[in-house]
């Protein structure tokens, strides 16, 4: 369950940021976005899906200041966000965008 969960908050995350202007958002900001979403994960667990992501080529992170994190989508993310590629520990959307 925690997988599917996981895979779920990634994916929000992803579209969160390929909306964005400028395609990029702080942690605080995918943190209330992931809220919206049913998602009430602490801070920790919004930069650990972070770090995934960069880590798979999804998005890049920044550190601004002591220790913000700012991510920006990649090209290969946005795919990911919009269901044109897929990878694993991401979900996939649906048809139409849910």
């Amino acid at each position: 369950m925690k997988d599917l969960f996981d895979a779920d908050q990634r994916l929000v995350i992803l579209r969160a940021l390929n909306e964005a202007a400028g395609y990029s958002a702080n942690c605080s900001m995918l943190s209330c976005v992931l809220a919206t979403y049913g998602h009430n994960i602490s801070r920790d667990r919004v930069r650990a899906h972070m770090r995934f992501l960069e880590d798979v080529g999804l998005l890049t992170i920044d550190v601004v200041g002591d220790k913000t994190l700012v991510a920006r989508i990649t090209e290969q993310g946005a795919d990911v966000a919009t269901g044109r590629k897929s990878v694993d520990g991401v979900k996939r959307p649906a048809p139409g965008g849910n």
